[in-house]
């Protein structure tokens, strides 16, 4: 029987499972509750792939304390032996009498099983608990696992008349330091940074996580389409720590020796029109254990993922600025000629950001999900 308790304390656990947010990768955010007496005995948050998972940290607080009592878990919990041991056999070990679970595991290999193995064992299970909180902290595992691809966040920034760059292609800064801070949060979290190599040879970006104040940095892995593999050896996103990753139509390996040379990885995909195959390029990523791209490019690339239904998220920083007719836009859609050939949006959240705002935006096809950006900076 679930009752208000039951919700106080699961958002507890969320706000534990978000404490990972830039470190789990490719595990899922998970945070773990345990309650006795109406009083938390033990709390845990997992921190990092192949660590003690949320609920053997919480377990090992605990202690004694355990045996008889309420575990809340933001996430079905494992049953099966990977990087660690089970997490159930060390719920049963502990005597842990009821489990309110928010969803269940959407890996293969836990689904469902978890929950029946407790039960099994005779604890009380209950799942379904803000289950729509829980989905929010994991979009890219939740997609991976069920359908074999990351979820994809597209960044943009544009002028109040949406352009994104001038005619000459200047485009630093359009946005305050303010939304380019927050941007950092964004690819902090994300498994992979992508970018095409127009954007490379335009802007020479360093794709990198630039913080002085978040505990464990993980850089992430940064990814460049480039069909032609005209992206050069001397760009700055080699100087940087962390690995590079191509995809390019080239097959002829000869071609590949001075990117590798400084350290880039090359994987050649099918070409799809003059671009590449992009869900191939997502299901190559997904085969990595890639959960979120965080996707900064221009309006070419930015209009083929749109039009491919590969574009999950978007995060627009709206700057009060106009920049003219000359201007580039935004995404680059041939083709749309009728209103009834418009994309449709869902807009799922508006903020300032600085002088700036930030709104964040699904397409109307998609199913709406709560998005956690809003609260990045509060972690």
């Amino acid at each position: 029987m679930i009752d208000a308790q039951d919700y106080r304390y699961m958002a507890r656990a969320l706000v534990l499972a978000r404490r990972g947010l830039f470190t789990t990768d490719p595990n899922p955010r998970v945070g773990c509750v345990i309650v006795k007496d109406g009083a938390i005995v033990g709390e845990g948050w997992h921190i990092c792939a192949g660590e003690a998972h949320a609920e053997v940290i919480a377990l090992e607080v605990a202690g004694r304390n355990a045996r008889g009592a309420t575990a809340y878990i933001t996430l079905e919990p494992c049953c099966h032996y990977g990087r660690t041991p089970p997490c159930t056999s060390a719920m049963l070990a502990a005597g842990i009498g009821r489990a309110v679970i928010a969803m269940e595991d959407p890996n293969p290999k836990v689904t469902g099983r978890g929950l029946a193995q407790l039960r099994a064992a005779g604890v009380t299970v209950e799942c379904g608990v803000m289950e729509a909180e829980a989905r929010a902290l994991n979009p890219g595992f939740v997609l991976r696992m069920r359908e074999q691809r990351p979820f994809i966040r597209c960044k943009l920034a544009m002028s109040l008349d949406g352009r994104t760059a001038m005619a000459s292609g200047e485009s630093q800064w359009i946005t305050s330091a303010a939304a380019r801070r927050d941007v950092q949060f964004m690819r902090a979290r994300a498994s992979a940074i992508m970018t095409g190599a127009a954007t490379v040879l335009a802007d020479d970006p360093r794709l990198n996580v630039r913080f002085a104040d978040i505990d464990r940095i993980r850089q992430p892995l940064r990814v460049i389409l480039d069909p032609e593999l005209m992206t050069p050896p001397a760009a700055r996103i080699f100087a940087e720590t962390g690995q590079v990753l191509i995809f390019t139509a080239v097959t002829d390996e000869s071609c590949y020796l001075p990117l590798c040379s400084v350290g880039a990885k090359i994987q050649a995909v099918a070409r799809h029109g003059e671009g590449l195959n992009l869900l191939t390029v997502m299901t190559e990523l997904a085969h990595r254990e890639v959960n979120e791209v965080h996707l900064e490019c221009g309006a070419t690339l930015a209009g083929a993922m749109l039009q491919a239904g590969l574009m999950d998220e978007m995060v627009i920083y709206l700057a009060p600025r106009l920049m003219g007719d000359s201007a580039r836009g935004l995404f680059h859609l041939p083709g749309l000629t009728q209103m009834s050939e418009s994309i449709a949006l869902h807009i799922e959240d508006i903020r300032a950001v600085g002088v700036d705002w930030r709104i964040t935006i699904q397409p109307a096809s998609l199913p709406a999900v709560a998005s956690p950006l809003g609260r990045l900076q509060r972690i």
